[in-house]
Order: C-alpha cells, then structure tokens, then sequence
C-alpha cells in the first residue's frame, strides 16, 4: 500500500519582490501582496498558535467589561519563546527576506511576535502607529500582519491610511479611544486614501512602524486569527526611552540592550540576512 507524503511546508523559499513593490510600498506604508503562504502552512502553524493562545490568555472578562483595547482582541506575545513548533514558524525565510527587501536593509532581526485574536463580538482597534511604543534608532522597522484564515469585511481585516508614515502628529499617542479620535480628524485633514478591504487566504501584509493603521470589530461568530512578526533592521541601534511604554518594551523585548548599541541580544536573533 502507498502512502501519501505529507504536503510540503514552505516557509523559506523566495517570494519575489518586484521593484514596483517596493516603490509601492516606500509610497504607502505598507503593502498587501497575495498568495504569500499556503493553506497547508497556515493550517499546520495555525493550530499551534491558536492552541497558545488559548493556553496563554489571561484575559478573563467578558467583552462588555473590558476597556476599548481589551475588547479589540487577545494579544499573545513572543509565543516563539513557548512553543517549538511557532518558533519554527516565526524564524521561516520567505517573511523574514521579503521584510528586508521591502526595507531595503541588509537583513532582519526579530522585535517580537504577537497573535491578535479578535474574539467574535469583538470590538473595534483604535487608530494608532506601532512604532509610538519602540524605542528605536530609526524607522526600518515592519509588521507582517499573517492571518491565518481569509478575513472578509465583517471579520475586523486591517486598514491602513495610505501614506500616513509621513504624518508626525499622533505619533506620541497611545492606542486608545483618544488616539481614534484624534487621529481620525488629522487624517480626514490630510485628505489621505483609506484602505480597507478583505484578506484572501495565504494574503500577508506589511506596514512601517509609523504607518496609521486600525481595525473593524468582529461581526461574526468568529475569532479572527492572526499571527504577526514584527522586524527590525538587523543593524537596529537602542535609543532612550520616550515614555513608560518604550520602557517597558525595553525590559520585555530587548534584556540586556544598551543604549547606542545594536540590539542583539537572545530575544532579537538575526532572522535572514543577505550576507
């Protein structure tokens, strides 16, 4: 009797990355590219991460007495550092070189991972920028926002304002009901483009750390099931921290770190290279 082999799990090979694309995403903050991962990836992976966060999640409200970002999803962060099988994930190639090749750096390293689990019922996520909680040198730092299932409109999929990375103001606010409201007058000043539009399955995105970005509730009976990878040049030096929130990153992410140094300590290892 034969048996059939196990499908491929192709997480390291080269995804190409056109100029246009990278022009494209210089332009925008971010980028949608399709066809990314493939259904078996996501499936095999995907089962680990939900299978974390479920073993991970402290959150024990229910949704209608949490604050706005409680109820905007579960965030399980570094689960790399939990589980082999994610860690095997979150180290593949192909993101890793398409992060550098969209930064146009010499390679990457890892800031941290997070899973952003938008529960069914969940609410919306507020305007905000990343990079507002990074203490970084500079502004090579991208997000691939991966979910793990195709996410339709009333899912909660991620909106970008395109353009937005060149906007300085509300880069200082935390992710809140203020940050929405704020930072949605700027942009309807700025007069910036809006997108917001479904995922198709095995469809990742990337966005700058500066790049305005927020998120529909889920309107479904759903979770939405995210994985996310956030990169940093590999070349990444630490700054001083800004605000208690860059401070607490700091002691999470970057242990050991000095100021005015690269950051490469245990938890920011080299995740792709080109040399």
């Amino acid at each position: 009797m034969t048996t059939l082999a196990a499908p491929a799990l192709d997480i390291d090979s080269e995804y190409k990355i056109t100029p246009a694309q990278i022009a494209q995403f210089q332009r925008d903050g971010y980028i949608k590219l399709k066809d990314v991962l493939s259904a078996d990836v996501l499936n095999h992976y995907g089962k680990e991460i939900t299978r974390q966060v479920l073993l991970l999640n402290k959150q024990d409200k229910p949704i209608e007495e949490r604050t706005t970002y409680g109820k905007a999803f579960l965030q399980i962060m570094n689960i790399w550092t939990k589980s082999d099988l994610v860690k095997e994930f979150v180290f593949g190639k192909k993101l890793a070189r398409i992060a550098t090749e969209l930064l146009q750096v010499r390679g990457v390293r890892m800031y941290h991972d997070q899973a952003l689990y938008k529960e069914a019922g969940g609410g919306y996520t507020p305007w905000h920028v990343d990079q507002f909680y990074w203490p970084l040198s500079s502004e090579k730092t991208v997000t691939a926002w991966i979910p793990l299932h195709a996410v339709p409109l009333e899912n909660g999929p991620l909106m970008f304002s395109v353009g937005s990375q060149r906007i300085k103001i509300g880069r200082d606010l935390e992710i809140s009901d203020d940050s929405e409201k704020k930072i949605d007058e700027q942009l309807k000043l700025s007069n910036l483009p809006q997108d917001e539009t479904p995922f198709d399955l095995g469809e990742v995105s990337f966005h700058l750390g500066f790049t305005f970005h927020r998120a529909g509730p889920n309107k479904t009976p759903k979770p939405r099931e995210v994985m996310t990878i956030i990169y940093m040049d590999q070349d990444m030096h630490l700054v001083q921290p800004k605000n208690k929130n860059q401070e607490n990153d700091l002691r999470t992410w970057m242990p050991g770190a000095k100021v005015g140094e690269v950051i490469d300590t245990p938890l920011n290892p080299l995740l792709y290279s080109k040399q």
